[in-house]
């Protein structure tokens, strides 16, 4: 007798529980314009970068921090861009490619620079404090203070590369004097950074494309403003110079800043800007009109922060002989030798900084525009 087959188990049903899934990742919404500037405000970043096509970055002390915000779009680039600025200089943005400018926010003031690049529009947003730092909270050595109240005319020239804080160097500057001395200080700049407040001084600022059409135009304009101290800003060209150099043997204090790196740099750098035939005469003008060259670079501290080391040049009958004659070379020799006068080189700053116990042996050396000068110096320290 055949068995009947036991049909097939049929397989269980499908279970209703859902099944966990690999949990996605979280990608941050584009942050608001103000919403980048608070964090670098409250983390103590210096800079932000952004641009179309890339994710945001800060400046930390120097290095350059990823964020992990989505990559710009151009619409948030211009959302961006229409938070701070008037639709008049989007649209000059547009058709020149570069804008410099300026915003105030609560809790700080940004300089903005906005460029084309090679995949689209971009800024770079410096952080600018609301309160200015004055001389003693830099730790700046008394030299500074002199020059401010000694000279009532003349130029000083505080220079260095970019990002070495001259900016607040010579806003330190001005409210010491604005806090000593009733003077008229008028300011041109392009843009604004540091807002002053008056106090013993009355300040006026004026900033290129707001108060003024033109930076030469502003420079005309500056002589008929009873002045009695001047802050031009950068040196960029003979019109400035001249009107500089024109204020400063007129009865003017002039503050000024160059990209350059020591005061030797700095002077060439006043004469090449004239043709080799006008190089005599301006030899003179600069050796009468300048009054001292403060060249200056940040270095990182051993508490991760970050303070200036400076190359002083004051500007004696010595200097000034050497100026004329134009052996400027000579006078790398006799800033160490000159510490009656308050000066002082690179190297002598960057040791002081490192027997303080601020910088590292590395650090000293690695910023030393004389690293063999500078190494002799720290065997010494070693072998005392």
């Amino acid at each position: 007798m055949a068995q009947s087959q036991v049909p097939p188990v049929p397989p269980p049903p499908p279970s209703k529980v859902a099944q966990p899934t690999p949990a996605k990742e979280k990608r941050k919404d584009a942050p608001s314009l103000m919403q980048l500037v608070r964090l670098a405000h409250e983390k103590g970043f210096s800079d932000i970068h952004l641009g179309v096509g890339k994710i945001p970055f800060f400046r930390n002390r120097g290095d350059m921090v990823r964020t992990d915000y989505p990559q710009t779009s151009e619409t948030t680039f211009y959302g961006w861009m229409k938070e701070i600025f008037r639709d008049e200089d989007i649209r000059k943005f547009r058709a020149e490619f570069d804008f410099d400018g300026a915003a105030q926010y609560e809790f700080t003031r940004v300089r903005v620079n906005a460029f084309m690049s090679l995949r689209g529009p971009a800024m770079v947003l410096r952080l600018i404090p609301m309160k200015i730092k004055s001389l003693d909270d830099l730790g700046f050595p008394e030299v500074f203070k002199n020059l401010c109240i000694e000279h009532s005319q003349g130029l000083i020239l505080v220079t260095g590369p970019t990002g070495s804080g001259k900016s607040t160097t010579i806003a330190a500057m001005i409210d010491y004097i604005n806090r000593t001395q009733a003077k008229h200080v008028v300011t041109i700049e392009d843009p604004i950074e540091f807002v002053h407040r008056n106090h013993k001084s009355l300040i006026n600022q004026r900033e290129v494309g707001i108060h003024t059409t033109e930076f030469k135009r502003a420079l005309r304009a500056v002589l008929r403003e009873d002045p009695d101290v001047i802050l031009i800003g950068e040196m960029r060209d003979q019109i400035t110079v001249n009107t500089a150099l024109q204020a400063a043997q007129t009865g003017h204090l002039v503050l000024g800043t160059l990209h350059t790196n020591s005061a030797v740099s700095t002077i060439e750098r006043l004469l090449n800007i004239f043709d080799p035939t006008e190089q005599d005469v301006m030899r003179y003008q600069v050796a009468e009109s300048l009054v001292a060259v403060l060249a200056q670079v940040l270095v990182q501290t051993t508490d991760g922060k970050r303070t200036a080391a400076q190359e002083i040049m004051v500007n004696t009958d010595t200097i000034k002989d050497w100026i004329q004659k134009g052996d400027i070379e000579e006078i790398e020799d006799i800033m160490p030798r000159s510490s009656y006068y308050g000066m002082q080189s690179m190297n002598q700053s960057l040791y002081q900084l490192y027997e303080y116990g601020k910088i590292t042996e590395e650090t000293a050396l690695s910023a030393s525009p004389n690293p063999n000068d500078m190494m002799m110096r720290l065997k010494g320290v070693n072998m005392a």
